[in-house]
């Protein structure tokens, strides 16, 4: 039975290292240290996220619809995916007021996302 490869150690936290590696027809074994990719170290759930964006596209009001969430959250979702991977998540482009209002007037937004995003927080 294979398990999930875990990134993190459960006693301490701190990041493992991949030391042996196996095949599964030969049983040739290699040892050494390895790198774990970026990747390992995203939660199952920014995991999921990412694969939903990847079918989807990057289309996010597809992503939207896939996941059955706002876009708020979606960009939310979005920007912790990319900090989690190292890089610095897109400057906050000014919020337009008349903007927010027309998406809550549409219901693409709760009242609490458009106070948010009214206030400059991320959803």
């Amino acid at each position: 039975m294979a398990y999930p490869l875990i990134s993190e150690c459960p006693v301490c936290s701190k990041q493992l290292k991949i030391t042996k590696l196996e095949c599964t027809h030969c049983h040739t074994t290699i040892e050494n240290e390895f790198e774990l990719s970026t990747f390992a170290n995203l939660s199952k759930d920014q995991l999921t996220f990412i694969e939903v964006f990847m079918k989807c596209r990057g289309n996010i009001k597809e992503v939207e619809k896939e996941l059955g969430v706002s876009y708020p959250t979606v960009r939310g979702k979005l920007d912790d995916v990319v900090a989690s991977l190292g890089y610095s998540p897109s400057k906050k482009v000014k919020t337009d007021r008349n903007q927010v209002i027309l998406m809550l007037e549409k219901g693409e937004i709760t009242a609490e996302e458009a106070i948010s995003k009214l206030n400059g927080e991320e959803s």
